[in-house]
């Protein structure tokens, strides 16, 4: 009988991932996660795998750095992508679900695996043997302050913000169209367009609206590059957000046939296309000003918001002081940290830290060496970004290309470029694996 036990803190895409990684290789898993007794300032739901920021788990095609790393994560048999695809609504090439479906299969799976047992409460201390902590960025004061005695200095943080949703019924279709850019795919994606004009004045309202206040930040606060608020990137300049959020490129207006002079798009939250989120528009805006800013879009001047947008704090580990490059602690192999306290940025980099960690953490339990996955591969290069002892300021960072060792031979074009890189990376990933399903068979 196999009697190897272990611990998982956290029920979001990492927790998922690490538990169900340790489960389906025969670990009995205590799962603990304190919703719905406590809730964070983020979330909503009580189930598992709540996604707040956005509905999109970015592109799905592997020339893409999101799409390369959704494929690797499938050669573990991720538990997130394949409930991704299960829940997914129309996103021309992006992989975009619907959310609360998304949570609610996340959280079927995970309380109906016969080696998880789930409990629902809050921890204020680290357990003893093997334990996978995966609480988020958004970990309780109590558990926080046990992390910080645990490492011996301040956690690292940044601000991070959501989009609001509004009904499809409450958008004006006579000033919006359905298109996805450069006639790519379906029209999945509903075009809010503004002229010249239109623009401006919105541009000059949204520079000087009121902004939430953060409790104890007098300033502008720290934020991070990929879900910065849309008010926050607008001070950097009048075209800043028109080449960001709301670019017109790739879009003809039918009204004007011509391009808009700006253009926000909104996605779809569910398969029946009754909720639309606002892309990239993130803000702290406070209620109020979201509905009068945002109203200025021509499209969205009676728009009906299910979910205002909201900022809030996130915390991340200094890692590359505390994490080896399986996830564990350097002062204690058999601690574990996964998702976005780490320092990756994501959602799937999140769930793709989770599987690192679960897999280590059974190795661990086995008496095996850590799986690393190679440098080429976008899962190694995240274990790298993480565990990089030479980086002064480090910051969230995403999946991305330049993460790669280059190839031997250039290539000019970049989209053979990043096919290249991507079909080296899973070639090479699979070898692994192979090689990691023959000791898993033989234990």
């Amino acid at each position: 009988m196999n009697n190897l036990k272990a611990t998982v803190v956290g029920a979001g895409l990492a927790g998922c991932e690490a538990a169900m990684q340790l489960a389906n290789r025969g670990v009995q898993v205590t799962l603990y996660e304190m919703k719905p007794h406590k809730m964070t300032p983020a979330h909503q739901s009580p189930d598992f795998g709540e996604l707040v920021c956005s509905n999109s788990l970015k592109a799905k095609r592997i020339e893409a750095a999101g799409g390369l790393l959704k494929a690797e994560m499938q050669l573990f048999d991720s538990l997130c992508v394949k409930t991704a695809y299960e829940c997914e609504v129309p996103a021309g090439g992006a992989l975009a679900v619907n959310r609360h479906d998304f949570a609610a299969s996340m959280t079927k799976a995970i309380q109906n695996h016969p080696n998880i047992t789930v409990i629902h409460e809050e921890i204020t201390e680290i357990h003893d043997g093997v334990c996978v902590i995966a609480t988020g960025p958004l970990t309780s004061d109590a558990f926080a302050k046990t992390l910080q005695a645990t490492f011996g200095g301040e956690p690292l943080h940044f601000f991070d913000a959501a989009a609001p949703i509004v009904t499809a019924e409450s958008i004006d279709m006579t000033c919006a169209f359905a298109a996805s850019r450069y006639e790519r795919g379906d029209d999945d994606y509903l075009n809010c367009p503004m002229n010249k004009e239109e623009y401006e004045a919105f541009y000059e309202q949204l520079i000087t609206a009121q902004r939430a206040k953060l409790h104890g930040i007098d300033k502008d606060p720290k934020v991070y590059e990929g879900c910065m608020p849309v008010e926050i990137m607008a001070r950097r300049g009048a075209d800043t957000i028109r080449f960001g959020p709301l670019k017109p490129v790739g879009l003809r207006d039918p009204r004007t046939g011509h391009r808009p002079w700006a253009n926000l798009q909104l996605r779809k939250e569910n398969k029946e296309g009754s909720y639309y989120n606002l892309v990239g528009f993130q803000t702290n805006l406070t209620f109020p000003e979201q509905k009068r800013v945002f109203g200025m879009i021509p499209a969205l001047k009676n728009a009906e918001y299910v979910r205002y947008g909201v900022m809030h704090r996130n915390t991340f580990l200094d890692s590359p002081r505390l994490l080896g490059e399986d996830f564990s602690f350097k002062q204690n192999p058999d601690l574990f940290f996964a998702g976005q306290m780490t320092g990756v940025e994501g959602y799937m980099e999140s769930a793709a830290s989770g599987i690192l960690a679960g897999v280590n953490a059974y190795r661990r339990l086995t008496g095996q060496a850590p799986l690393i996955p190679p440098e080429t591969t976008m899962l190694g290069a995240l274990c790298r970004h993480v565990s990089n002892g030479e980086t002064n300021d480090f910051q969230p960072m995403g999946a991305s290309f330049g993460l790669l060792p280059p190839l031997a031979e250039h290539i000019r074009d970049k989209k053979e470029r990043y096919g290249a890189l991507a079909r080296r990376s899973l070639e090479t990933l699979q070898s692994v694996l192979r090689d990691e399903n023959d000791s898993l068979q033989n234990n």
